[in-house]
């Protein structure tokens, strides 16, 4: 079981800041605890202000054959926008940043354990279930689940050719997120 808490209202318009944002809203997953009404209502809010390109709410954003599928209707709103906000479980936000790698990806919602079934999703990405989540900070790559050795400061310095030490057939999760990082003026 996970459970979902909104960041902050002030933390969630700072990442507007000047920028027009395209809204995911995953609505799936019965074994997330989601807070639906506040993220309808922040939802409400922000699209009334003006910078959002689109207020998506679907299921099941983890899911790589769905997803795509149920967001096409849409693409006009995400290509117009600077951001993408995710209001779902790290999971969700990960995946979204994995389809959409010329966006910044950010999410609004942090995820904490709860004892019991974690759920089951059909992709590489992971959810350490961290409380306050670092997704915002490194560009919708978890460096924590990513890295081999959980590292949230930074790359080990052991990697070679971009690859992980500890595992040769893995690539390094801070090289990802520095490959992020240099696409940032992209972004911007």
């Amino acid at each position: 079981m996970l459970i979902t808490q909104l960041k902050s209202k002030e933390d969630i318009t700072s990442l507007l800041d000047k920028r027009r944002a395209a809204i995911i809203n995953c609505t799936g997953c019965s074994e997330v605890y989601f807070p639906e009404t506040q993220v309808a209502e922040i939802c409400n809010e922000l699209s009334k202000s003006g910078n959002t390109t689109a207020v998506i709410c679907t299921d099941y954003i983890c899911s790589p054959d769905n997803f795509p599928l149920q967001i096409e209707m849409h693409s006009a709103g995400i290509y117009e926008s600077d951001i993408l906000l995710v209001f779902s479980c790290g999971v969700g936000v990960q995946a979204v940043s994995g389809i959409f790698t010329d966006k910044q990806v950010f999410a609004g919602c942090d995820t904490y354990p709860l004892p019991g079934f974690q759920g089951v999703t059909p992709l590489e990405y992971d959810c350490a279930l961290c409380g306050e989540c670092h997704l915002n900070d490194t560009y919708g790559i978890c460096p924590i689940t990513s890295c081999s050795k959980g590292l949230i400061n930074g790359q080990c310095g052991g990697s070679k050719n971009g690859m992980c030490e500890a595992d040769d057939k893995q690539e390094c999760g801070w090289e990802r997120i520095y490959k992020r990082e240099k696409k940032k003026h992209e972004y911007n």
